[in-house]
C-alpha cells in the first residue's frame, strides 16, 4: 500500500503489530503515517506549542490565569509532552509510551489538586487537538500532502486526544479518591473528637476542622441513629459537607449545625434521634440525650416515630434520665399505697395523678376520669387517710407527681412488650379461641 506524499508515492510502513491488534487506534492509525511527514513538520512543534496554550488559555477560563509557577509547569509540560510524542509516534509507532503517560496523569492529579475539573480539563484537550490539527492541514496541504494523506493524520489526531484525555482522567481520578479518602478519615476523626469525653480546646478543633472542609459552628445537634444490621449496603446520605457523618459504627450519628427540615428524605428508613441544639462543647450531651431518646422509642416510652426531637421529649427525658433513682423515689413516695390490692393501688393513683395535674374541682376530675363525682370524692378522702399532710406539703406533692408519671410511663412501656406479635405462640392460640367462639 502506498500514500502519496508531496506529489510522490511513499510506501507505507510494516505494521505486523498493528495488524495482531497490539496498538491502540492512535498508534494503529500513526503507523500508517509515512514517517517522513513528522520529519517535514516536526520543526513546527515549538509555534504549535505557543499557539495551543494561548488557545487554551483564551477558550477555557479556568485556565485565563498568570502563567507561572505549578501552573506553567503543568500546561506546557502537558502540551509540549502531547505535540513531541505526537510526531514521534508518527515516526515511531513501536515507541513507548510510558513517558507521556506519565506525564498527563500527573497533569491530571494536579487539575484535581488545583481545583479545577474534569470538564476543564477535557476542553483543553480538545482545544488543543483542534491548533494542532489546523497547523498539520495548513502546512500539510502548502507542502503537497495528499487529501487523504491529511484525513489520516486528523483521524489519529482525534483518536490521539481520546487516549490523553483518557490518561489525564485517570490521574485526576486517582487524585480524588486519595483526597477523597483522606478527607474521609480526617472528618472522623473530627466528629470523635467532637464527641470526646474530654472536651478539646477551640484552637485543636479549630485546626482539625480547616484541613476537612468543615465550616465550624457554633452550635450543632447530634443524631443518633438506629444500627441496622445492613446498615452497610444502605445508600449513602448526602447532607452536605456542613454534617459529619458516622455510619458504620455500632453506634452511627450525625453531627449537624441545622437538622431542621434536612433528615427524614435522607435517612432512607433509618430511624434517628434528634439531641437538643447546643454549644459545640456539649455536642456530647447532645448526643447522649439523642441515644436515651432512641431507647426510649424502642421501648415505647416515646412514640413510635421516622425522627424523634429530642426538643418534643425533654420532660420524659429528664424524668426517665436515671430509672434506678427515679424507681427509688417513686417506691418511697408510694409507699403509702403498698397495702393495697392492685386494682385499690390503680384507682388511687389514676385519682391522685388527675388532681395533682389539674387541682381543680370533684367535677373535672370525675370527667376526666370518666367516673361519678361522688366516686372521686370517696377516693379522695381515702388518699386523705393514706397520705395526710403530705397532700398540702408543695414539695411532697412535686414527689408524688414525679413518682405517679414516672410509674405510668414505665407501666406503658411493659404494656406495649407484652403485646403478642402476630406468629408468636400467644397470638396464635388468640385466634385460635376467637376463631373456635
Amino acid at each position: 500500500m502506498t500514500i502519496p506524499l508531496n506529489g510522490g508515492l511513499v510506501r507505507q510502513r510494516t505494521a505486523p503489530r498493528a495488524e495482531r491488534g497490539e496498538y491502540s487506534a492512535a498508534r494503529q492509525l500513526w503507523s500508517s503515517i509515512p514517517g517522513e511527514l513528522a520529519e517535514k513538520m516536526a520543526p513546527l512543534s515549538g509555534a504549535m506549542v505557543r499557539d495551543v496554550i494561548r488557545e487554551i488559555r483564551r477558550a477555557v477560563p479556568a485556565y485565563a490565569q498568570p502563567l507561572e509557577g505549578k501552573f506553567r509547569e503543568v500546561l506546557v509540560g502537558a502540551v509540549e509532552m502531547a505535540i513531541v510524542k505526537c510526531f514521534d509516534n508518527i515516526a515511531n509507532p513501536d515507541a513507548a509510551q510510558t513517558d507521556w503517560q506519565a506525564v498527563l496523569r500527573y497533569s491530571g492529579r494536579m487539575e484535581y489538586l488545583e481545583g479545577r475539573t474534569m470538564d476543564s480539563l477535557q476542553t483543553a484537550v480538545r482545544v488543543g487537538a483542534r491548533v494542532v490539527w489546523r497547523h498539520l492541514s495548513e502546512h500539510g496541504r502548502a507542502m503537497g500532502v495528499a487529501t487523504d494523506t491529511l484525513f489520516v493524520v486528523a483521524d489519529a489526531i482525534f483518536a490521539w486526544v481520546d487516549e490523553l484525555c483518557r490518561v489525564a482522567i485517570e490521574g485526576y481520578s486517582e487524585a480524588r479518591a486519595n483526597a477523597s479518602g483522606a478527607l474521609e478519615r480526617r472528618r472522623r476523626q473530627l466528629l470523635k473528637l467532637v464527641l470526646a469525653e474530654q472536651p478539646p480546646t477551640p484552637q485543636s478543633l479549630a485546626d482539625l476542622a480547616g484541613t476537612t472542609d468543615w465550616p465550624l459552628p457554633e452550635r450543632v445537634a447530634v443524631v443518633a441513629l438506629e444500627y441496622r444490621e445492613d446498615q452497610h449496603q444502605l445508600p449513602s446520605v448526602t447532607l452536605g459537607r456542613d454534617v459529619l457523618v458516622d455510619l458504620e459504627s455500632s453506634t452511627p450519628c450525625l453531627v449537624v449545625a441545622n437538622p431542621a427540615g434536612r433528615l427524614r428524605p435522607e435517612l432512607r428508613g433509618r430511624r434517628a434521634a434528634v439531641g437538643p441544639t447546643v454549644p459545640l462543647a456539649q455536642a456530647r450531651q447532645s448526643l447522649a440525650c439523642a441515644r436515651r431518646a432512641l431507647g426510649l422509642v424502642r421501648r415505647g416510652l416515646l412514640p413510635a416515630a421516622p425522627v424523634t426531637w429530642c426538643d418534643d421529649h425533654l420532660a420524659t427525658l429528664a424524668l426517665l434520665s436515671d430509672e434506678f433513682l427515679v424507681g427509688q423515689l417513686s417506691g418511697r413516695a408510694l409507699a403509702a399505697f403498698a397495702g393495697l390490692t392492685v386494682k385499690q393501688r390503680e384507682r388511687l393513683e389514676t385519682t391522685l395523678l388527675a388532681w395533682l395535674e389539674t387541682r381543680g374541682g370533684v367535677g373535672e376530675i370525675a370527667a376526666r376520669l370518666d367516673v361519678h363525682p361522688q366516686t372521686v370524692r370517696y377516693r379522695m378522702h381515702q388518699l386523705e387517710e393514706l397520705l395526710g399532710d403530705r397532700l398540702a406539703d408543695p414539695d411532697e406533692r412535686l414527689t408524688l407527681e414525679i413518682a405517679l408519671r414516672a410509674r405510668r410511663l414505665l407501666s406503658r412501656a411493659r404494656d406495649v412488650q407484652q403485646v403478642p406479635r402476630a406468629g408468636t405462640p400467644a397470638k396464635r392460640a388468640s385466634n385460635q379461641a376467637n376463631a373456635s367462639g
